[in-house]
């Protein structure tokens, strides 16, 4: 879906008007910059922009800054046949060698459109000498030659080639617009979403409408009637009463059966890393739950999951919830360099049900809490 429906004018990108008016202004008043860096997450436009405004610098009749989509230059960018407009992955051609190929074949004129467009996706990946051997030709390039550089990582790109580029800040999509045009592709498809059922998809997509549109396939092919529940059960977050027993366990400080619960989730093949990953998220969950007023904008679960978070957050204390997330880390680290997974969980959880085990400044601060609650509540032991 994401292929079908992606965008073939700028009219048609969401949620980045301030790029896309700036882009048509530029067309319309012939004010083009040899050199672009469009940056942000994934899935938020960029290539998209790219190849759209590749299409309207060269089209043969331009509308209010649009390309018309309907002439031989137009069709021939869409279809590839237009060898003037070239994108280049830089993740898999980094090398300066690359470069200086691309840097001898821009001094030729177009062949049939008015400009040389390059546009090289993921940037960042470069080697130090092709940025090098890059620079130059940002420097000085030739009259009929656009650069559009796109990249998720423009902290690693050298400050020399920033300053000459005009950049380009994607934001992430609000999760109101995915849902529109989840809906809108829907009805196109010939297949319905509900409400409740596109806004979960614009939160799991976390800003990227490619990855929502990706999600919106996968779930198609489950239900031609998509609800909240059947998005629920294609991206697995039903069947997820292992984390609510999880911190059942740890809030009641019972190790014995938090481990009983860690053999039966490794009998059943379930991957500790992903374990401890969800677990990490489950008490972000309960952190927010518990700091904030309105939740729902926040975390990605059905309404009936949010009200249980709620009731288990309220038995837990803040630093309790924090101390849980700051081992769950630790652990998520060495869970990826270690050598048995189950162990490492094992004793991550028996930190977390055994405060005292744990000699961390967040551990201390969560006995102290249940320490000054328990004189609070007049339940302090004797001496």
């Amino acid at each position: 879906l994401y292929r079908k429906w992606r965008p073939k004018s700028f009219f048609d990108v969401v949620g980045q008007e301030h790029i896309t008016v700036t882009l048509k202004n530029e067309i319309m008043t012939s004010k083009i910059s040899h050199a672009y860096l469009f940056t942000g997450s994934r899935g938020t436009g960029k290539t998209t922009c790219a190849k759209i405004f590749a299409k309207a610098v060269n089209c043969l009749h331009p509308k209010d800054g649009e390309p018309c989509n309907e002439c031989e230059i137009c069709r021939g960018i869409d279809d590839g046949t237009v060898l003037d407009v070239e994108e280049i992955d830089a993740a898999s051609n980094n090398g300066v060698d690359n470069i200086r190929d691309l840097r001898d074949e821009v001094n030729f004129t177009p062949s049939v459109a008015k400009y040389r467009v390059y546009i090289i996706d993921e940037v960042h990946m470069l080697s130090a000498g092709a940025f090098n051997a890059l620079l130059k030709t940002l420097e000085e390039p030739p009259a009929h030659g656009i650069f559009i550089l796109a990249t998720t990582e423009v902290h690693k790109l050298p400050a020399t080639i920033l300053s000459r580029c005009q950049r380009f800040d994607f934001g992430r999509i609000q999760p109101g617009d995915i849902a529109a045009r989840l809906r809108q592709v829907a009805e196109g498809e010939g297949f319905s979403v509900t409400d409740e059922a596109a806004m979960l998809l614009a939160r799991l997509a976390d800003g990227a409408l490619r990855d929502a549109l990706s999600l919106l396939d996968q779930c198609a092919a489950r239900s031609r009637e998509i609800t909240a529940d059947v998005v629920a059960e294609a991206t697995g977050m039903v069947g997820r009463d292992y984390l609510h027993d999880i911190a059942a366990a740890v809030r009641t400080e019972n190790g014995g059966a938090g481990l009983l619960l860690i053999d039966r989730l490794y009998n059943a093949s379930k991957d500790m890393e992903r374990l401890c990953a969800e677990l990490i998220e489950y008490f972000r969950g309960l952190m927010i739950v518990k700091s904030v007023e309105k939740p729902d904008d926040l975390i990605v679960a059905p309404p009936a999951e949010i009200a249980r978070m709620r009731e288990e957050a309220a038995a837990f204390s803040l630093p309790a919830i924090l101390h849980c997330m700051d081992v769950l880390q630790q652990s998520l680290e060495r869970l990826r360099g270690g050598v048995s997974r189950r162990v490492e969980m094992e004793m991550a959880l028996l930190k977390l049900c055994t405060p005292e085990l744990d000699v961390s400044p967040e551990s201390m601060l969560r006995r102290l809490k249940s320490l000054e609650d328990a004189v609070r509540a007049g339940q302090a032991a004797g001496a």
